[in-house]
């Protein structure tokens, strides 16, 4: 079982940065790929990012490649997403979420947090 607390998110100007965290529990933290989802009102869940379990893998949306960063620390059971150039279409709630496969679809995930809101103004 692991639990996921996201915290990070905030209201941020166009350009700017914001930097998310997702704190999980339990010791099987480190075997997990981990991913970040987001979902804007009125649309579906989308995929963000995703690490596998060493963190020596990553992928990215197209939309968010080249301005978001994910990484993991799995000494400290956290995994973060640096998002640097924000956008107003960047607005959504964002989730993180921990599966044994760790692909792309919402699907291939166990684990849930609760989310954070990320608010970009123009």
């Amino acid at each position: 079982q692991v639990q996921l607390v996201e915290s990070g998110g905030g209201l941020v100007q166009s350009g700017g940065s914001l930097r998310l965290s997702c704190a999980a529990s339990g010791r099987t933290f480190r075997i997990y790929a981990m991913g970040w989802f987001r979902q804007a009102p009125g649309k579906e869940r989308e995929f963000v990012a995703n690490i596998n379990w060493s963190g020596e893998l990553t992928s990215y949306a197209d939309s968010v490649k080249g301005r978001f960063t994910i990484s993991r620390d799995n000494a400290k059971n956290t995994v973060h997403l640096q998002m640097n150039s924000l956008k107003p279409e960047d607005t959504a709630t964002y989730y993180c979420a921990a599966g044994r496969m760790g692909g792309r679809s919402g699907d291939e995930y166990v684990f849930w947090g609760q989310g954070t809101q990320v608010t970009v103004s123009s």
